[in-house]
């Protein structure tokens, strides 16, 4: 009988010696709805769970047209030059017909993906919000279990809920390109006063120039923010990089790790892992209520309560009670 490729006794020690086609399988896994791939990928997680091995994770967002793939890129060569392994999460927008990645990013990434010290997962969005997929978490834990130094998480891009991504990373980025006084608008607070570090992309020729006129707006909008503790002092800030012509990089990766070594130093590290593992248990708790909807009794109840409500019997309000004490008495 052929092995269970699937197998968590069988992946675990092959993804542990840092086997890229095991990491591949074993993301899949995790990924999968079935009931019986969501066992293994539970027990899978378990054996990984006491390697204790850990990554720095670099959540990335930016606005369209910033040049994320480009930068991702670049800077993940630079990285793998300095001897580090460079996981890449890259969550695409999904296709609206077959739900699936367009793997428009790992195209994008043709050097970096051809790098033996890399790896570069595409990954559906789906339906999810947040500007990640739905099993993110668990893949940056696998990639860690890997042995990779570094996960960078890229986003689908700016927008209201992006900022999900700061309860997945140790440190959060936000790219933007140069642009007129309008751009500061068009960027939401939240996002910022989530972000680290702000890299205004695109610093080179012509737009040199703009790119410095940006760096210094957002420089002074940081400023007004409130100061976090969890930050040292001139942090967060906003740096000017290229990612075609590579200027900037090394600065830009300077200013992560002096972020990262001070946080460990002074325990914010070990907090924030723990309340963001806290965030994901109730999340965890709150897909599985929702999933609970999704079963053929609940979606009778849901409809015969919603021709209700139509027919003017009962109001949004009661038929919601109704179904509440029937499925959670």
């Amino acid at each position: 009988m052929p092995q269970d490729r699937l197998d968590p006794t069988i992946l675990a020690p092959a993804l542990l010696a840092g086997d890229r086609r095991a990491l591949a399988r074993a993301i899949t896994l995790v990924e999968s709805s079935r009931p019986d791939h969501q066992q293994k990928a539970t027990d899978l997680l378990s054996l990984l769970g006491k390697s204790g091995r850990q990554a720095l994770r670099i959540g990335l967002s930016g606005t369209p047209g910033v040049g994320k793939s480009t930068f991702i890129e670049a800077f993940g060569l630079m990285l793998i030059a300095q001897g580090k392994r460079v996981a890449v999460l890259a969550v695409d927008p999904s296709s609206a017909r077959s739900g699936g990645s367009i793997l428009g990013d790992k195209t994008r990434m043709e050097l970096l993906s051809r790098a033996p010290n890399a790896f570069i997962r595409p990954s559906p969005s789906q339906t999810e919000l947040g500007g990640v997929a739905k099993r993110t978490r668990e893949a940056v834990m696998l990639c860690e279990a890997a042995g990779f130094d570094a996960v960078l998480i890229e986003t689908v891009g700016v927008g209201q809920s992006e900022t999900l991504v700061a309860q997945l990373s140790d440190l959060f980025i936000l790219l933007l390109a140069p642009a007129g006084g309008d751009e500061l608008q068009g960027v939401k607070r939240g996002i910022m006063e989530m972000a680290d570090i702000i890299l205004v992309n695109k610093a080179d020729g012509a737009l040199r120039p703009a790119a410095m006129r940006t760096c210094a707006d957002y420089t002074g909008a940081l400023h007004l923010l409130r100061r976090r503790p969890q930050d040292p002092e001139g942090f967060p800030k906003a740096l000017l990089v290229s990612a075609t012509e590579g200027s900037g990089l090394s600065e830009a990766w300077a200013e992560m790790q002096t972020l990262w070594e001070w946080r460990r130093e002074q325990g914010h590290f070990a907090r924030h892992r723990g309340e963001q593992t806290r965030f994901w248990f109730q999340e965890e708790v709150r897909q599985g209520l929702l999933a609970c909807l999704k079963t053929p009794a609940a979606r009778n109840l849901m409809e015969t309560m919603g021709q209700e409500i139509t027919a003017g019997r009962l109001s949004a309000h009661q038929a919601a009670r109704q179904v509440l004490q029937k499925l959670l008495p």
